[in-house]
């Protein structure tokens, strides 16, 4: 079948998608291959919450998309050590030469609060979710930058809100925004656009019995049948834009799932600037303080930076 005209194409790019073998991960590299793309199809094959491992979820999608006439190479490393974060990008760059996209979908599921919540456990999603995305990423940048080209996707998460039985899947998913957004600083001069998604979809991390059950929500109906619009193939539109070529943005957190698309941001309230508040000044002053009329979104910290000290010194011209 031939492409629709102005359809978003990726033909000869070489895509990179870790957790691929399920859910979200699956529909992207399915999406990219029936574009035109050639796809290495990453995944541990762990369960929920991160454990264990088997190389049969990324070599169905890998024989999936080859069976519909593309191409892909199946990969179960891990993305949590640089060994394993390297042999992936190894994979793509033997079997198909170049490295265009990276889409790190990798993460894991494990619902607790405290007291009971163990270190082990934040350690563990951060490990995933934010230093998988690092590792891999890392091991591209090379050929990214050598090339002058390249489109990164991390994955976020509404999770990076909070809750209160999440601390360890929003503590990770709030480290992958501020490493991606610093990603995006460091490539925007090598023709490298960095952005996150934030996925809502029902995937085995929303419906998985244990993990309801831990985050007190009420069980599903085995026999009911799933809403077509929370499926993760909702998510997919997004994800393409922010892999091609035409991408319009660097950075920036995108949300999409369920019908919606959405930017998520940071944003930074104009503030009160006086020398001399103190803590009770502070206190009675603390709606001007929080007014979020004006308020301004920064790209980095070295723009938040500027912004300060420009609005600091603006201020002290006009009290002199």
């Amino acid at each position: 079948m031939s492409p629709s005209p102005g359809e978003l194409r990726f033909d000869e790019r070489v895509a990179i998608v870790t957790g691929a073998g399920r859910g979200l991960g699956r529909e992207y590299a399915l999406a990219l291959a029936a574009r035109g793309a050639r796809v290495v199809v990453n995944d541990l094959g762990a369960s929920l919450d991160g454990g264990g491992s088997d190389p049969g979820p990324a070599a169905a999608v890998a024989q999936e998309i080859t069976a519909a006439g593309g191409e892909a190479i199946a990969n179960s490393a891990s993305v949590t050590t640089p060994a394993g974060a390297t042999s992936i990008v190894s994979d793509a760059l033997e079997r198909f030469g170049r490295v265009d996209i990276v889409i790190n979908n990798a993460g894991n599921m494990d619902p607790g609060g405290l007291p009971e919540l163990p270190l082990e456990m934040v350690q563990r999603h951060v490990e995933i979710h934010a230093l998988g995305a690092f590792n891999v990423t890392r091991a591209a940048w090379p050929t990214l930058t050598e090339r002058g080209y390249g489109r990164v996707v991390l994955t976020a998460s509404i999770g990076l809100y909070g809750g209160s039985f999440l601390i360890s899947y929003s503590t990770a998913k709030g480290a992958s925004v501020s490493l991606g957004r610093s990603l995006a600083d460091a490539g925007a001069g090598h023709g490298i656009a960095v952005n996150m998604i934030a996925p809502a979809a029902e995937t085995r991390m929303v419906t998985d019995p244990e993990y309801r059950a831990k985050c007190a929500l009420p069980p599903l109906d085995p026999d009911a049948p799933m809403d077509p619009l929370r499926g993760p193939d909702r998510v997919v539109p997004m994800v393409l834009v922010l892999a091609h070529e035409s991408c319009p943005v660097n950075g920036e957190v995108m949300w999409a799932g369920l019908g919606r698309f959405a930017r998520v941001f940071i944003g930074e309230t104009p503030g009160i600037i006086d020398p001399d508040l103190t803590a009770e000044g502070v206190l009675e002053r603390w709606d001007e303080i929080v007014d979020e009329r004006g308020y301004a979104v920064h790209p980095t910290t070295a723009a938040a930076v500027a912004a300060r000290e420009t609005m600091i010194a603006a201020a002290r011209r006009q009290s002199a």
